[in-house]
């Protein structure tokens, strides 16, 4: 099974082969800045798992040159954030916000959770509209 996913304008498509390896929500400062949300929630899977499907041209990627491993890509035409292979090349982060599609699954854990953003407050306790 395999779930779609691109960015807001529509110039990029990709394609993800379930299962997610890893699917965490992450509360560090890099990718709260990143996302510039309370964390950010990515899918892990193996570079053979993960296909562009349109507009691979269209995606710039940012390496933090300060930190060993962090990375972002996004839309160079609406800015949404996109997959990018991992520096070491064994996986390929999907930002969860990016899927058209549902995996049929949830965050599994909660990382660097001691770095939360301390205005962050419990979903449950908020009103719902519509």
């Amino acid at each position: 099974m395999s779930v779609r996913g691109g960015c807001l304008c529509g110039q990029v498509e990709f394609e993800v082969d379930l299962p997610f390896s890893r699917f965490v929500k992450c509360h560090c400062s890099r990718c709260r800045g990143a996302t510039g949300s309370a964390f950010a929630a990515n899918a892990y899977v193996p570079p053979a798992a993960f296909r562009w499907l349109s507009g691979e041209a269209n995606v710039s990627r940012f390496d933090l040159s300060t930190a060993r491993s962090f990375s972002t890509s996004f839309c160079r035409t609406c800015g949404a954030p996109l997959p990018h292979a991992t520096r070491s090349g064994r996986e390929v982060i999907v930002p969860a916000g990016s899927l058209r599609d549902d995996p049929g699954v949830s965050p599994t854990v909660d990382t660097c959770w001691q770095s939360r953003a301390r205005w962050l407050s419990d979903a449950a306790d908020l009103p719902r509209e519509p």
